[in-house]
């Protein structure tokens, strides 16, 4: 119900690029995520609150992927039951 589409996966060498549709639940539309290894190096969404989503990106950029999980997956936005970045954590989970 609130799981996230992959759009695309490329890898070149140790960087991966991947971007998400997100669920109809949410205000962004789209994520693009670029990691290193298993460290983001770079969160880009589509559309959603400009602030919040440039603070999410920022925040976890140079984090290990699976602490970003730990600490974003299962927040809410106004009772909808996901959020965008419990739909980061959704994406990375897949990655």
């Amino acid at each position: 119900m609130f799981e996230v589409v992959k759009i695309s996966d490329e890898r070149a060498g140790d960087v991966r690029k991947a971007s998400f549709r997100t669920c109809e639940a949410v205000c962004s539309e789209q994520m693009d995520i670029e990691l290193e290894g298993d460290v983001i190096r770079s969160i880009r969404y589509t559309k959603g609150c400009h602030g919040n989503t440039q603070g999410i990106a920022a925040l976890c950029a140079g984090m290990k992927k699976d602490e970003v999980i730990a600490r974003l997956r299962g927040i809410d936005c106004k009772g909808r039951g996901t959020s965008c970045p419990d739909q980061l954590a959704r994406a990375l989970e897949e990655l």
